[in-house]
């Protein structure tokens, strides 16, 4: 059996993880692990952690740009990969309305796409 899959799925169990995904799949932009932080109000290592896991079992990809290092959807080609981004992706919005919300907020902040600000900013916290 694919250990990858499993992976995933062992990925996707855990609830924050589970939503750093879903918003990956809805905001269809990249993240750092500062605005990961800000948005789901986790820690470094925790944010951090989460993302690598994601990024380890196949779903996500990363990318280093300066000083941040970018997490995106890693795209899938295969069916049983695709259906599981699919169920994901159909999920309940409801479930995810308040991370949604800060999570197009802090996206707002960047600069030409990039993220400028780090975790916990002034301009973050006047944000919310």
């Amino acid at each position: 059996m694919n250990e990858h899959y499993i992976d995933a799925l062992k990925a996707l169990a855990e609830p924050h993880r589970l939503r750093l995904f879903w918003l990956l799949i809805h905001v269809d932009q990249r993240v750092t692990v500062a605005e990961a932080m800000d948005v789901t109000g986790e820690t470094q290592y925790n944010a951090s952690r989460n993302l690598k896991i994601l990024y380890k079992a196949g779903l996500l990809t990363q990318s280093k740009q300066g000083k941040w290092v970018y997490y995106s959807l890693a795209e899938q080609t295969q069916p049983h990969w695709v259906s599981l981004v699919e169920s994901v992706r159909s999920l309940p919005s409801k479930n995810f309305t308040d991370v949604a919300s800060r999570c197009k907020k802090r996206l707002a902040m960047r600069i030409n796409n990039e993220c400028v600000v780090g975790p916990n900013s002034e301009d973050w916290l006047t944000q919310l």
